[in-house]
């Protein structure tokens, strides 16, 4: 269920968790800290893909990836790796993904080079039917930035990595995300996930957002998939500017 967006559980009905990148700081020996420094940081980081439900419970996660790693590719690892359990969705079920991702059957991203962001509505409302849908996505995927940020202000030590070896400092990451799974799932009172679980609450990004280079995006799943998918998007647009008309 997409907690907070009732109206919009209508529309995109298919949707049953969002995935996204985040940098989790990392220790890194010197010979290897090109690939762990990311795009235009200082310290190093290692890049963690992750989905996660509407109710912000992580239901898979890959960790460890260098900084420089771009997410498309890590998706793309996950997908074809045997030995990574990767969690599909159910059948005419999707992901929603952000405009580093390519679109196919399991994943939604969004419309490419129109605006995205939440703080880009803020200052001019969404006109075109893309840019409606845009707005609308990025309401919903925001569920996955409000859960890395509770991860990460409930354990500093993703901000700090301790310098331990790369192989503990992943596993470390890891358990940090099971601990998070704990307490959402066993209904704890918690002031961290009562100050996120507004779907509209306003936080600082620090999450993997880089400028979308189409070039760089990895397809994957069929081209009768990404037609599939392209489709519904494109239905799902023209739902929400009929319904916006509507009102108006």
């Amino acid at each position: 269920m997409i907690i907070g967006h009732k109206r919009l559980q209508l529309v995109f009905r298919g949707a049953v968790g969002a995935l996204d990148g985040s940098l989790i700081h990392a220790v890194v020996p010197t010979k290897e800290q090109d690939l762990y420094r990311g795009r235009g940081k200082r310290d190093c980081y290692q890049n963690v893909l992750a989905i996660c439900d509407f109710n912000m419970i992580f239901t898979f996660i890959v960790a460890g990836w260098e900084g420089v790693a771009h997410d498309s590719r890590i998706l793309s690892e996950a997908l074809s790796d045997p030995h990574v359990p990767f969690l599909f969705p159910p059948p005419k079920k999707y992901y929603l993904s952000d405009a580093v991702y390519a679109h196919t059957r399991e994943f939604m991203a969004l419309y490419c080079n129109v605006r995205y962001w939440l703080g880009d509505f803020r200052r001019r409302r969404a006109l075109t039917n893309k840019e409606k849908f845009n707005h609308t996505h990025a309401k919903l995927q925001n569920v996955i930035e409000r859960a890395f940020d509770v991860l990460k202000a409930r354990f500093p030590i993703l901000k700090r990595m301790a310098p331990f070896p790369l192989e503990t400092q992943r596993n470390l990451t890891i358990a940090r995300f099971v601990l998070h799974n704990f307490i959402r799932k066993e209904g704890l009172s918690d002031e961290l996930f009562e100050q996120y679980d507004q779907p509209n609450v306003s936080f600082r990004n620090t999450h993997v957002h880089v400028d979308v280079d189409e070039d760089e995006v990895e397809a994957h799943g069929t081209a009768s998939d990404r037609e599939y998918i392209t489709q519904l998007l494109d239905k799902i647009a023209e739902q929400l500017m009929q319904s916006t008309e509507q009102i108006i």
